[in-house]
């Protein structure tokens, strides 16, 4: 019989093998962390002080960068405390709602790029209803339900996790909390805590993924009937952002789960890694990508330079 310690607290885990480079290590992770806060903080400031930029495209963007800045927010503090100080307990309470927000976002930030999408199929698709059926009301409702879908989806899995006994190892895998790596520890059946995430997924990112990519053959579809090269390339253009983003958060989602599924023979650090790089990787490149490809944000922020 394993001891019960479940009053214990989880301790979080950097790079196992490379704590002699944790100091190191968190250069690079400092930085991605203020380039992600500076990036998302700037695009939100933008939003909200450039009446240019208040049309649904660029609220559904601020929604983003809001998610984005959040899970940022969130995992910070105990990766760069492990990486910092070792500081690697962390109590069950605190534990749970870092997972619960991670995971949640997770799923938001899915249902804010499903609902750019859908911002684009109507502003291409339907051009002359754009502000008729994209009203501020609806931009709010549309906000909301993905917010719900996300935060309200995530409570049958977590909630177990308060009343689950922790009688085996109290370690986890990253220097954060998910949801997979503390159910693991639990000394209960956690039948429903492994089958929920699946099919979680499969109606939220892979229907979302799949809405997505119908709405874009549509698009194409009504792109290529415009008579005028000039004017097809200037509505492709406009979507290209979004396409940008959605491929570099579904490439991560594909990738982290081909590691879990199939890398079992990876080296650990791979794991953990791919990990990181699923958290960071779009919160960083999604700022970039809209400075770069949109032109009112490029104005935005020349303006605000210039000041």
């Amino acid at each position: 019989m394993w001891p019960n310690i479940s009053a214990a607290p989880f301790l979080l885990t950097g790079f196992p093998g490379l704590e002699a480079a944790h100091p190191w290590i968190s250069i690079p992770f400092f930085a991605i962390y203020i380039s992600v806060i500076l990036g998302n903080g700037t695009l939100l400031y933008l939003i909200k002080d450039d009446l240019n930029l208040h049309e649904p495209m660029y609220y559904f963007l601020a929604m983003l960068a809001g998610t984005d800045l959040t899970v940022t927010l969130t995992t910070m503090p105990t990766v760069m405390a492990v990486l910092w100080v070792n500081q690697r307990e962390i109590r069950h309470g605190a534990c749970f709602l870092q997972a619960y927000i991670i995971h949640s976002l997770s799923i938001v930030e899915s249902g804010i790029l499903l609902a750019m999408s859908y911002d684009r199929f109507v502003a291409i698709c339907t051009p002359l209803h754009y502000n008729s059926i994209l009203t501020n009301s609806r931009v709010i409702k549309i906000g909301l339900g993905v917010m719900l879908r996300g935060f309200l989806s995530l409570v049958p899995p977590i909630l177990p996790l308060f009343w689950f006994p922790y009688c085996r190892s109290h370690v986890l895998s990253h220097a954060f909390c998910l949801h997979q790596d503390v159910m693991k520890l639990a000394c209960a059946d956690i039948t429903f805590n492994r089958v929920y995430p699946v099919v979680l997924v499969a109606l939220t990112f892979f229907l979302d993924a799949l809405i997505i990519f119908f709405s874009y053959v549509l698009i194409l579809k009504t792109v290529m009937g415009i008579a005028s090269g000039e004017d097809r390339a200037k509505a492709l253009n406009t979507c290209i952002s979004h396409i940008s983003c959605v491929l570099v958060f579904y490439i991560t989602v594909i990738g982290l789960t081909f590691i879990h599924r199939f890398g079992k023979h990876a080296p650990h650090v791979v794991h953990i890694t791919m990990s990181y790089v699923y958290f960071l990787f779009p919160p960083f490149m999604n700022p970039i990508i809209y400075s770069i490809k949109t032109k009112q944000i490029q104005r935005s922020i020349l303006r605000l330079l210039s000041v």
